[in-house]
């Protein structure tokens, strides 16, 4: 079925449809929060953090919350990385994950479990953010509450209060749009909020092919490619590459390696059960882009810290000018391979599958040997070269922007630091993630009205 079909199908389904509109009027409550300012802080606050290291990837997935001081300026960051630890945990702890495996009821409880550590990672951040802001030296906060100590407790108060409560809106929000919207709230939350800064990437565009430079925040320009013979190569090099990388980030997200299965037959009564041909799909880049949050969040810790602490002290600038390297580049890419790895180690079990293939009468076509053992080891190999050949394309996704820039920057004429923002492959990654998501979604979804309804022909592709 066309995308466009499925579209217009789920339209025209009265209960697809109710999903649908409530989703986007969910997501534009989520907008509009990005715009309402923190009780107590001026404009530009946030603008020395938002344009460098993970707070820029922050600022990204939020649609620019951060650089408008909103209520939702840390956006859902804390419940992220909130999820991030406790899928580590689930590893370590045993009752973790004993819940992991009892199903419903089980996931609701490590469910819980995130949102409260979320709170207090998030209750960490927005106390870091103020000492950052106090640090920084600008007249950032407001002095309706007077001075003094008491002032001054206010206002943390307010900041604050507001950061950790616009955080535990959103992760609200995230899970209503799971329970009566079309797939996952999270993910459509962080879809919208890069969606949202795609005018801004086209704004910038245009800008370049005219005038060579960018608008900043602050109204100064930024002067990208001088002259006129550099300016158009490098536009049309730009929109190219993220043409190439939107290809490539959906032919790896659909792309599988499967496994065929025979299934031995049986009598059960008087029918005979089995005798069909199926077979086992592994996906080629089944850690998604937790690796890349993974690395990126390893490598901007120290520099996160040191710019919370004091953005413009000699540790932060140290860490900042490291950031910019080819050694930089180098780790990032080694640790996005590492992770991917460890990923597939915790979450894929070769003799689980083995042992249920064998169990319902299973047998893979590629072997001879039809034991648990064999099974497993050959499951694992061809997993362990799919997880090579992802993680590669990860790094490779992850530092393609960085690479670029750095290569650029040996061009006289061309200063191609933001070319990350437009190429940034984790976006892409995302936003292709979530659309292919949503569609299988709505997808699945007619299917189901479809034979529920008992019509013909419905879903005829």
């Amino acid at each position: 079925m066309g995308l466009l079909n499925i579209v217009v199908k789920s339209f025209k389904e009265p209960s697809i449809r109710k999903k649908i509109l409530m989703t986007l009027l969910l997501i534009l409550i989520f907008r509009v929060g990005c715009f309402i300012p923190v009780p107590g802080l001026a404009s530009g606050a946030l603008d020395g953090l938002a344009g460098s290291g993970l707070f820029s990837f922050m600022d990204l997935i939020g649609g620019g919350a951060m650089s408008n001081v909103s209520l939702f300026a840390m956006g859902i960051s804390p419940y992220i990385n909130a999820s991030i630890i406790i899928q580590l945990l689930t590893v370590a702890i045993p009752a973790f994950e004993k819940w992991q495996k009892e199903g419903p009821e089980g996931r609701k409880r490590l469910s819980k479990i995130t949102k409260y550590t979320a709170v207090g990672l998030g209750l960490f951040q927005a106390i870091m953010l103020y000492i950052n802001m106090r640090n920084s030296g600008g007249s950032y906060f407001s002095t309706d509450f007077g001075t003094g100590f008491m002032a001054t407790a206010m206002v943390f108060l307010f900041v604050v209060i507001s950061f950790v409560a616009g955080t535990s809106f959103l992760t609200w929000l995230g899970d209503k749009i799971t329970e009566v919207g079309i797939g996952n709230g999270i993910s459509m939350l962080i879809f919208a909020g890069i969606i949202a800064r795609a005018p801004v990437w086209i704004g910038n565009i245009f800008s370049i092919a005219i005038t060579g430079g960018v608008k900043n925040n602050d109204n100064t320009v930024t002067t990208v490619a001088d002259p006129l013979y550099l300016r158009i190569p490098l536009v049309v090099a730009v929109v190219l590459v993220f043409l190439v990388v939107i290809v490539a980030v959906v032919w790896m997200e659909a792309g599988e390696r499967r496994l065929g299965v025979v299934y031995s037959q049986r009598v059960v009564g008087r029918k005979i059960m089995g005798g069909q041909k199926s077979y086992i799909p592994l996906k080629v880049n089944s850690a998604g882009v937790l690796p890349i949050i993974f690395a990126m969040s390893l490598l901007q810790f120290p520099v996160t810290i040191a710019s919370l602490i004091k953005a413009n002290g000699k540790v932060a600038n140290a860490l900042n000018d490291f950031n910019g390297t080819w050694w930089y580049i180098l780790i990032y890419a080694v640790l996005i391979v590492a992770f991917t790895f460890f990923y597939n180690m915790v979450y894929f079990d070769p003799k689980e599958y083995a042992n249920n293939l064998i169990n319902n009468g299973g047998q893979l076509t590629e072997i001879k040997t039809n034991s648990r053992k064999v099974t497993a080891e050959y499951i694992g190999k061809i997993q362990h070269r799919l997880t090579w050949f992802g993680s590669m394309f990860l790094a490779i996704l992850a530092t393609l922007p960085s690479i670029l820039g750095k290569v650029c920057d040996y061009i006289p004429g061309i200063n191609a630091g933001s070319l990350e923002l437009w190429l940034g492959g984790t976006s892409i990654l995302i936003m292709v993630g979530v659309a292919l998501e949503t569609i299988n979604t709505l997808e699945a979804q007619l299917m189901m009205r479809h034979y529920k309804s008992g019509k013909g022909g419905f879903l005829k592709r």
